[in-house]
């Protein structure tokens, strides 16, 4: 065989069929195909058409259809060997060498892939058999059930030294075989090999045909060495080359599902579990070039989801980083980041699909993760500080190799700059102007250490002015993990808890409130409930007793989600008069919220089923008033006038 399947397969998922069919035909985007003029019949209405996906072109006028090989040798007359090496040229990759040692490899990664598979059958097995009770208790606690198990064909590794290697031994695998597939571990002071995965839950990893390449192992003993384990790279793996439930994804990314790429193993289940098919993840390492080239390959604006965390914004700046360089026209990245303290895991068993949609609605372009990088937390009160910050946006736009990319970028954030030192509302700006490196004047005005009117607030009063822009303070980096609970709902508990007598004659309308949170419709429940059989028990008693029934943590999400202390008519020491005004006023603002809410969604319905004038200004109707009453909602709660809380923008 002159040229191996490997090599066949890696130069077709290197060259999408558009860009192979697109030097000859001139392509324009149809859904999710592309369309042209036959290269084969002179025609005036389009019937050629190309599917990326399915890697084939069809021509309806002629009747022919085939793989980029096929197009190649159509168009330019020649054989597969030539046409082969002309796309390899194309891709840059070199030819393969044939030889004996070739055609060898080439069979005994069969037999590795043949192994591989064998060894998920023994481990799948093991986790039905009783020595997988422990492993099995482990996948219920994650919310894992049997069927689920069985789709993602998970199982359990046994603590035996040997086990795995004696049944593949049973079967008539020699053991140099199984080393080569990453299943033993050998070495020169090694006597005897031995399984490599022991005692751990086991998770298949799948190349883009759905083979069973590798595997990575969890841990279930507490003082394991490495909670994660990975096969090491083989014949067959290569971690930086591939992607958990990859070939499932490609599938349901092709048929309308968001891409979306998150942390780990359970992650990606978790997702797809709560209607995120599309959910794949880097095995073990940062984000790499090649998987960053698999993902544009299949969706033009991946959306990767990262935990809010310190550890997980660097994560997402370290993507930042990566892509830059090699943005096209088209192709970028979005970045949806999870409340602090949880990952995809934790979101989805807490909220379900709608928690987890509140934070893909979230998501940010590229564009707006680099420029929070860039700002926030800095201090721009000189001259000198924003000059460094026009530099060095000047740098990094400038590693971008694209040309129109990079020009649109620097237009953007040259945008973005003139905005971010705009004068404040009311403020007479200075005559004198300054051109710089993007292009355009900007008017600056003296910078004091003193609060604008609307700056947002710091924890400490007196700290000096910290610019920050409008999208970051509507960020969920810098606001807060909206997603962990509304604020709204986060005060008004926050109020029942602190001065429980409110439910002598507020219980009703606390009972009738419709809560978005399960954490927070599950503690209000709790509340009520306690009130129903003992009345309203003094605050600490109502605490100690939720905390006694489990609540503790919720009762810390409540903490977390409240980034103020300027709603004083929650705080406990309020006086009863104003802990009845503010409970009237959130009662009301939620009221309203959830009505316009509703409004929204019926108003946006209409319009996509019918574009006319009526249900566009509608449309337009609610959510000017929506923004009303965020600005209203930011006056009570304290995030308004006196600390800077923006209202959102529709």
């Amino acid at each position: 065989m002159r040229f191996t399947p490997e090599f066949l397969d890696e130069l077709k998922t290197r060259l999408p069929v558009s860009e192979v069919v697109g030097k000859r035909v001139k392509l324009t985007k149809a859904g999710r195909e592309f369309k042209g003029l036959s290269p084969f019949n002179k025609e005036k209405t389009p019937s050629f058409f190309v599917n990326d996906h399915k890697q084939a072109w069809f021509d309806f006028s002629s009747g022919k259809n085939g793989s980029i090989f096929d197009f190649v040798m159509l168009t330019d007359g020649v054989g597969f060997p030539e046409a082969v090496e002309r796309l390899a040229q194309m891709a840059g990759m070199l030819l393969p060498k044939v030889s004996r040692e070739d055609e060898a490899r080439d069979a005994r990664r069969k037999t590795l892939y043949d192994i591989c598979e064998l060894a998920a059958k023994f481990f799948q097995d093991a986790l039905a058999s009783k020595a997988g009770a422990k492993a099995r208790g482990y996948l219920a606690d994650r919310g894992l059930d049997s069927a689920t198990q069985i789709k993602f064909r998970l199982g359990y590794a046994p603590a035996d030294r040997h086990a795995l290697k004696e049944y593949l031994g049973s079967q008539g695998i020699p053991v140099p075989d199984m080393v080569e597939a990453g299943l033993l571990i050998s070495g020169d002071d090694i006597p005897v090999p031995y399984d490599r995965f022991r005692d751990r839950v086991m998770f298949p990893i799948g190349d883009l045909r759905g083979r069973i390449i590798a595997f990575g192992g969890r841990a279930l003993e507490k003082d394991a060495q490495a909670k994660y384990l990975n096969s090491p790279e083989t014949p067959l793996f290569h971690k930086g080359h591939n992607l958990y439930n990859f070939s499932p994804a490609r599938q349901a990314v092709h048929d309308g599902a968001p891409l979306v790429v998150v942390e780990g193993y359970v992650d990606v289940i978790a997702m797809v579990t709560h209607g995120y098919p599309g959910a794949v993840a880097p095995l073990g390492t940062a984000l790499t070039e090649d998987q960053l080239g698999l993902l544009w390959k299949m969706s033009d604006e991946p959306v990767l989801c990262f935990d809010g965390d310190k550890a997980g914004i660097r994560a997402a700046y370290r993507a930042v980083d990566l892509a830059m360089p090699r943005l096209k026209p088209g192709k970028s990245l979005k970045f949806a980041m999870l409340p602090e303290g949880q990952d995809p895991d934790d979101l989805a068993r807490s909220g379900g699909h709608a928690a987890l949609a509140e934070v893909m609605s979230l998501s940010r372009p590229l564009a707006a993760m680099l420029w929070a990088r860039e700002t926030e937390g800095h201090q721009f009160d000189t001259p000198e500080r924003r000059a460094a910050l026009e530099a060095r946006i000047n740098e990094v736009t400038h590693a971008i190799a694209d040309e129109s990319v990079r020009k649109y970028y620097r237009q953007d954030f040259g945008t973005r700059i003139a905005q971010f030192f705009a004068p404040p509302p009311g403020t007479q700006p200075q005559r004198n102007f300054s051109r710089g490196s993007f292009g355009g004047t900007r008017n600056y005005q003296p910078w004091a250490n003193r609060q604008r009117k609307d700056a947002p607030r710091t924890g400490n009063r007196t700290s000096p002015y910290v610019v920050v822009s409008q999208q970051m303070t509507a960020s969920p980096i810098y606001r807060g993990a909206r997603t962990m609970m509304p604020r709204r709902e986060a005060l008004i508990l926050q109020a029942v808890l602190n001065h429980p007598w409110l439910l002598h004659d507020h219980m009703e309308e606390l009972t009738h409130l419709e809560f978005r949170h399960p954490e927070a419709e599950k503690l209000k429940s709790a509340v009520i409930d306690l009130f129903a059989h003992d009345g309203a028990p003094e605050a600490a008693a109502l605490y100690a007793e939720l905390v006694r029934q489990g609540f503790a943590e919720t009762i810390e999400r409540v903490a977390r989600a409240i980034t103020t202390d300027d709603v004083w008519g929650a705080q406990p020491d309020a006086a009863p008069a104003d802990v009845l005004v503010t409970w009237q006023q959130l009662v009301a603002l939620h009221r309203q919220w959830n009505s316009l809410t509703k409004e929204l969604k019926e108003a946006e319905f209409a319009l996509g089923e019918e574009s006319s004038e009526a249900n566009y200004l509608r449309l337009r109707d609610v959510k000017a008033r929506l923004s009303t009453m965020e600005g209203t909602e930011a006056l009570i709660e304290g995030f308004g006038a006196s600390s800077g809380r923006p209202s959102r923008s529709f």
